[in-house]
């Protein structure tokens, strides 16, 4: 029975490309913005570091060691005037040591001072002033004191102008120093300056890079998180079985192309599951069918075993009461038509009751238990006892496995196939049958599971099957040879193939064993495996 073509669900349409910034440009430009920023403040802030480094090496390294050697200079220079006075009032020469030591303290001072204050021209004008009026002190006074044979004198008629000089030197040095005072107060400003300004920029950037953390934050959850929640609850909604729930694309364009895929999904789905439904309802419509079909070739199968078997008993039966009341009457030909009538009516019934045997596999009477093959074969050769005997045949088997199975469509399938292995012997040759077992732990080609099953073979020494009749024979009402020379009516191969596939196994024609015959089936192991027990019939 054929099942109606159903309406194949709709295509989904290709999603168009979409067009707008994705979340990586998104990251990608604010990551890029951000890194500018951070690198301007990162240059602010490595320009104020260094202002204020040069503002501290002004203050430390300048101008406070040019005021020390300022005041140094200016000592050197008292402790000179204070010892030309003491060698011009008392002559003792050893009051120029003072001069003498501050002679080569104001040297190494001036040194140092016009080293520190190179580049600044008011500081070196003034470093200058004192260092003429140092001079002119030391030329007017000084070196005419130190150097005249008569220090006293000298001194008392230099005194006038040397203090003068002196006084002027004084001015001279207290210009400088504070000159240099208001340089180093200067640089103190600058400095606090300095420091004011670090702090503040410094302040600006923790405040930028927590402004661009928040920002970074809120952006990726608007732009991101806010929109995969929605497709997140969306999803949810449709894997609950919502599936007439649209998604709506939000966010960046990526995210957007995502969503659109996903409803794009949830509509193919949506139309397959529509698709599903209708044709699930033509199957319970054609269920219905065969259930009913069924039931009516039951009650045909029961009329066939009742009633039609009645009529061709009744005509086998006249036709033997015609034959034997009017045998005298009969020639051979009357007879011989009246044979014919009798055979027919025999071979009908045979018929109907073979096809009434192959409607019924696993269909009625069917009992799935643990079977012993060792009993069914033996119960099956005690049935075939008197073909055995006449033919001679000498059948064998390996220790036979427990399956799982029907025992009594067990017992036909090895009734059939020992009957085959009789029927077809070879002439002048006594059957030779033997059924072999071992285990198929991968499964048998063409069975219909992998499980670990059982393969049992039955082979013969008889004529046997070409190759090119390995799968017709299977087939029922196919016949290899005419009733004339083996009875029969095609069903009993057809019938083991129906037997063993109800059990969910495969049979096959073993091309390669010679001579006679080999059939290789497969059967499910029991649910609990039983000893096997090796014997001979």
């Amino acid at each position: 029975m054929q099942i109606d073509a159903v309406q194949q669900a709709p295509v989904t349409p290709k999603r168009q490309a979409e067009h707008g910034w994705t979340t990586r440009g998104w990251l990608g430009a604010c990551s890029g913005a951000a890194l500018v920023v951070l690198l301007a403040l990162t240059g602010c802030g490595v320009w104020v570091l260094a202002h204020a480094t040069d503002v501290n090496k002004q203050l430390v390294e300048r101008w406070s060691p040019a005021l020390v050697a300022s005041v140094r200079m200016e000592s050197a220079l008292i402790n000179q005037e204070t010892g030309i006075r003491g060698y011009g009032i008392t002559g003792k020469r050893e009051f120029l040591k003072p001069y003498q030591d501050g002679t080569a303290q104001q040297t190494a001072a001036a040194a140092e001072l016009a080293h520190l204050v190179e580049g600044d021209e008011h500081a070196t004008a003034d470093l200058a002033r004192v260092r003429e009026r140092s001079e002119r002190w030391q030329a007017t006074t000084a070196r005419p004191v130190s150097e005249a044979a008569d220090p006293v004198g000298s001194a008392a008629r230099h005194i006038e102008a040397g203090k003068a000089e002196f006084d002027a030197l004084r001015t001279a040095l207290a210009d400088q120093q504070v000159r240099i005072q208001a340089e180093r107060d200067q640089s103190r400003d600058d400095l606090q300056a300095a420091r004011t300004l670090r702090n503040t920029v410094f302040t600006v950037i923790a405040g930028v890079v927590l402004l661009l953390m928040a920002l970074a934050f809120a952006g990726l959850r608007r732009g991101v998180q806010v929109p995969l929640d929605r497709l997140r609850t969306d999803v949810r909604k449709i894997a609950d079985g919502q599936f007439d729930h649209s998604v709506a694309p939000s966010g960046p364009a990526d995210l957007r192309a995502l969503a659109t895929d996903v409803d794009g999904m949830r509509r193919r789905l949506a139309g397959e599951l529509e698709f599903s439904d209708r044709a699930r309802a033509q199957l319970d419509e054609r269920a219905t069918e065969l259930r009913r079909s069924n039931e009516e070739l039951e009650q045909f199968a029961y009329v066939a075993s009742h009633d039609l078997q009645e009529p061709l008993r009744k005509v086998a039966s006249f036709c033997q009461l015609l034959e034997r009341r009017y045998s005298d009457q009969l020639d051979d030909r009357a007879r011989q038509y009246i044979a014919f009538a009798v055979d027919g009516a025999n071979r009908m019934q045979t018929l109907i009751n073979d096809l009434l045997t192959f409607s019924r596999v696993g269909r009625l009477h069917a009992v799935d238990t643990d079977v012993a093959l060792e009993t069914v074969l033996r119960r099956t050769t005690n049935a075939l006892g008197l073909a055995i005997e006449e033919t001679g045949a000498v059948v064998t088997h390996d220790p036979l496995p427990v399956v799982h199975g029907d025992s009594t469509q067990l017992g036909v399938l090895l009734q059939n196939l020992i009957s085959n292995a009789m029927k077809f012997r070879a002439p002048g040759v006594p059957p030779q049958v033997h059924i072999s077992a071992r285990e198929a732990v991968d499964g048998a080609e063409g069975s219909q599971d992998t499980d670990p099953r059982w393969e049992l073979a039955v082979s013969d020494n008889g004529i046997g099957i070409g190759q090119e009749y390995a799968e017709r024979i299977f087939v029922i009402f196919q016949r290899l040879h005419t009733r004339d020379s083996y009875p029969g009516n095609g069903i009993g191969l057809a019938l083991c193939k129906k037997i063993v596939e109800y059990h969910g196994g495969a049979i096959t024609l073993d091309s390669g064993h010679t001579p006679g015959t080999r059939f290789v089936f497969t059967l499910p192991r029991a649910r609990a495996e039983a000893p096997t027990v090796a014997s001979e019939l």
